[in-house]
């Protein structure tokens, strides 16, 4: 649906280039799955933005309510660091405001927030809790892992397009690009979301809890461990029989141990589940 909304917009902004990448709606989705988060499916664009010297690329979901960007050198931007960088546009405009990210985000998220004056919130995954806390804090902005970006000038709704118009303002009042305004973020290393198949996620939750006993956890939302130097957080999809692991550190072999340690972690509780059964 953003092929509906997207050039009507840049009507407005005569400042700005369209570069239009499969804009018909087509419930068949003949070109690739329109799921920005995965990175399969932007690869196209990325070429496109190379080939033609844009200054970014936005790709957008089916009915457009979530977006993933990519930078001026092609290169994918984590919706997580995302919800950093968008977040300095409202803090500009209201000094001290609550910033909502899920507890999926980098540690560089909230820190950044708190750089800015903000006020950090973390939230548990999913729609309907981002936009409960919204209200219940007055934040003005919120965001997730997954594309979603939510304005409270909106009704607190979630918007690609919003998304899309914070980020064009803000470049052009910056006079950055977008890799110099994500390149302060990217302090850790980190796996991105893992998907395991199960169906005993409880039991393996349960496991791990007992494993890292020694960490500080919160079950906000499946387990979340943090240590001095990394953390983790592994939750039950609510859709599917997935258990979702995200790992940060603090560098990339740290990262590489801790993210073998914890799928064989995952695996012998999973075969012991088996053997319970």
């Amino acid at each position: 649906m953003g092929g509906l909304d997207t050039p009507a917009v840049f009507r407005h902004l005569p400042h700005a280039m369209l570069i239009p990448l499969y804009m018909e709606p087509d419930g068949n989705f003949p070109h690739h799955v329109p799921n920005p988060a995965e990175e399969k499916n932007t690869r196209e664009l990325q070429d496109l933005v190379i080939a033609r010297g844009a200054d970014l690329g936005i790709a957008f979901d089916g009915d457009a309510d979530r977006a993933g960007f990519i930078d001026e050198r092609g290169m994918r931007v984590p919706a997580d660091l995302m919800i950093a960088v968008l977040a300095e546009h409202f803090l500009a405009q209201h000094t001290g405001a609550s910033v909502l990210y899920d507890l999926r985000a980098s540690r560089a998220v909230p820190e950044r927030i708190r750089e800015l004056g903000g006020r950090a919130v973390e939230t548990r995954v999913g729609h309907s809790f981002i936009k409960k806390t919204m209200r219940e804090t007055g934040a003005v902005f919120a965001g997730e892992l997954s594309g979603h970006y939510y304005f409270r000038e909106a009704g607190f709704i979630d918007s690609g397009i919003l998304a899309m118009l914070t980020l064009l303002n803000l470049l052009t009042a910056k006079r950055q690009t977008l890799s110099e305004l994500t390149r302060p973020l990217e302090r850790y290393a980190r796996s991105g979301e893992i998907n395991i198949v199960s169906t005993e996620s409880t039991m393996v939750i349960d496991k791990l809890t007992l494993h890292f006993a020694d960490g500080e956890q919160s079950t906000l939302d499946g387990l979340t461990v943090r240590y001095p130097d990394w953390w983790f957080n592994l939750r039950p999809s609510h859709t599917e029989a997935l258990i979702r692991l995200v790992i940060e550190a603090d560098d990339a072999d740290l990262l590489q141990r801790r993210r073998t340690e914890l799928l064989e972690r995952v695996s012998s509780a999973m075969t012991s589940a088996l053997h319970t059964v």
